[in-house]
C-alpha cells in the first residue's frame, strides 16, 4: 500500500523542478524522474534525438554525375579561359604582323561581337542582383571616382616621369579620361568577381564620359573634346544594356536551359574578347609599332597600378574581396578604342592618339591577367562562415 501511495509533496515539487530545469535545457525529463514510471522516457528521448539531428548529420545528396564527355569539356574550357591573357597577347601579335586578317571585322560585326560578349553574361545574372548592386551605391561611386579622377592623374604622374613629349603625356591623360571596357565585365566573371556590379559600373562611366572625358580634356589638356553623346547613349543601349537585359528576362523564363549553357559562356566571352582585341589592334597596328619601350612601359603601369589602386582602395575601405576585385579590373581596363577615336578626331598632334593604340593591347593583358590570377587563387572565406565552422567544431 505504501509503494502505490501517491508521492508527498516535497517530492512532487522536486520532480516539477527537475522537470522545469530540463525543459530549459530543451531536452526531456528522465524516465525515473515521472511519478508513473511509464517506460516511455526512452522511447521519448530516442525520437527528441532524431527530431533535433543536425542536418548536417544527414549524408548529403550525391552530385549529379555528368556524361564523360561534359567532363572533358570542363576541363578544356578551363584550360581555354586560364589562358585568356596568353590568346590576347597572341591576336594582338598577329593584328600586328597582318592587320588584314581581322579586316572581316566590320563595325558592325564589331557591335555584334560586343553584344554577344554581353548576353553570355547577362544569362548568369538575375534581376536580383541588379536590386543588390543599386541598393550599394558606394562601390559604383568610388569606380567613378577611379576612373576620371585617380586614372587621369596616374596618367599624367607616369608621363612626367617617363620624361614623354607633351603630346604623348596628352595621350596618356586621354587614356585615363575615357571610360571603362566592356571587356571587363568577362573579366570580372572570371575573377569571380560582382558580373551585376561590374555592368552597373561599365554603363555609369560610360554614361560619364559625355561630361567628364570633356571636362578632364579642357582642365588639363587645354582641348576641347566634343563627344557625341547620342551616339554614345544609343551604343551603350545597343552594346550593353539589350543585351544583358534580354539574357537576364532568358535565366528568368528558362533558368535551367541557362544553367545548362552557362559552362560555355566564359570560353564564348573569350573568343569574343580575343577578335574584338585584334580588330582594335589592326586598326591602329602602325601608331603601335611606331611607339618605342618609353611609351610600352608607362602605358602598362597605368593599367597596372590604377587596377592595384581601385583593388586597395576598396580593402581601405572594408568592402569584401569580390568588391575589391571588380573595381580593379574596372579602373584597369579602359575602352582605349574609344581614346583613339578621340584623340584622331579632336588633336591636330599625331602623337597624342600613339598612347591610346598602345593602350588597346595592355588594357587587354592586364585585365586578363588579373581575371585568370584570381580565378586560379579563388575567394576567401567569408568571416562569418569561419567563425560558423570554429562553433560546429567546438559543439
Amino acid at each position: 500500500s505504501q509503494m502505490l501511495a501517491a508521492p508527498s509533496r516535497p517530492r512532487l515539487h522536486r520532480i516539477a523542478s527537475s522537470r522545469l530545469a530540463y525543459a530549459r535545457r530543451g531536452i526531456l525529463a528522465p524516465t525515473g524522474e515521472g511519478t508513473a514510471g511509464t517506460g516511455t522516457g526512452g522511447s521519448q528521448r530516442r525520437l527528441m534525438s532524431k527530431a533535433n539531428a543536425s542536418p548536417a548529420a544527414a549524408p548529403a545528396p550525391a552530385a549529379p554525375e555528368h556524361p564523360a564527355w561534359f567532363e572533358t569539356y570542363l576541363r578544356a574550357s578551363s584550360t581555354v579561359t586560364n589562358l585568356f591573357p596568353l590568346w590576347t597577347v597572341l591576336s594582338a601579335a598577329l593584328a600586328l604582323a597582318r592587320p588584314e586578317a581581322f579586316a572581316i571585322m566590320s563595325t558592325d560585326k564589331f557591335t555584334a561581337a560586343l553584344a554577344v560578349l554581353m548576353f553570355s553574361m547577362g544569362i548568369t545574372m538575375t534581376v536580383d542582383d541588379f536590386r543588390r548592386v543599386l541598393g550599394q551605391p558606394r562601390p559604383v561611386a568610388i569606380n567613378f571616382l577611379c576612373c576620371y579622377a585617380v586614372m587621369p592623374a596616374l596618367g599624367l604622374l607616369l608621363g612626367k616621369m617617363a620624361g614623354l613629349d607633351a603630346g604623348l603625356v596628352a595621350g596618356l591623360v586621354l587614356v585615363g579620361s575615357i571610360n571603362g571596357g566592356q571587356a571587363s565585365n568577362l573579366c570580372t566573371y572570371i575573377a569571380k568577381g560582382d558580373v551585376a556590379m561590374s555592368v552597373v559600373m561599365t554603363t555609369s562611366t560610360t554614361i560619364g564620359c559625355v561630361f567628364m572625358t570633356p571636362l578632364i580634356a579642357k582642365a588639363v589638356l587645354g582641348a576641347i573634346v566634343a563627344v557625341d553623346a547620342v551616339g554614345i547613349a544609343k551604343s551603350t543601349v545597343e552594346v550593353v544594356l539589350l543585351p544583358i537585359a534580354l539574357g537576364v528576362m532568358l535565366n528568368a523564363t528558362v533558368p535551367k536551359l541557362c544553367r545548362a549553357v552557362e559552362p560555355i559562356c566564359p570560353v564564348i566571352g573569350v573568343l569574343a574578347t580575343v577578335l574584338l582585341v585584334g580588330a582594335s589592334v589592326a586598326q591602329c597596328a602602325g601608331p603601335i609599332l611606331d611607339a618605342g619601350l618609353s611609351l610600352q612601359l608607362p602605358v602598362a603601369a597605368l593599367h597596372l597600378l590604377g587596377g592595384l589602386l581601385g583593388y586597395h582602395l576598396c580593402k581601405a575601405l572594408k568592402f569584401d574581396e569580390t568588391i575589391a576585385r571588380t573595381t580593379a579590373i574596372e579602373t584597369a581596363m579602359k575602352s582605349s578604342a574609344f581614346g583613339f577615336l578621340l584623340a584622331s578626331s579632336h588633336f591636330s598632334d599625331y602623337i597624342v592618339r600613339v598612347p591610346s593604340a598602345v593602350s588597346v593591347v595592355w588594357m587587354a593583358v592586364m585585365g586578363s591577367s588579373m581575371a585568370v590570377f584570381w580565378r586560379m587563387v579563388g575567394l576567401p572565406p567569408k568571416p562569418d562562415s569561419k567563425a560558423a565552422e570554429k562553433r560546429s567544431l567546438a559543439d
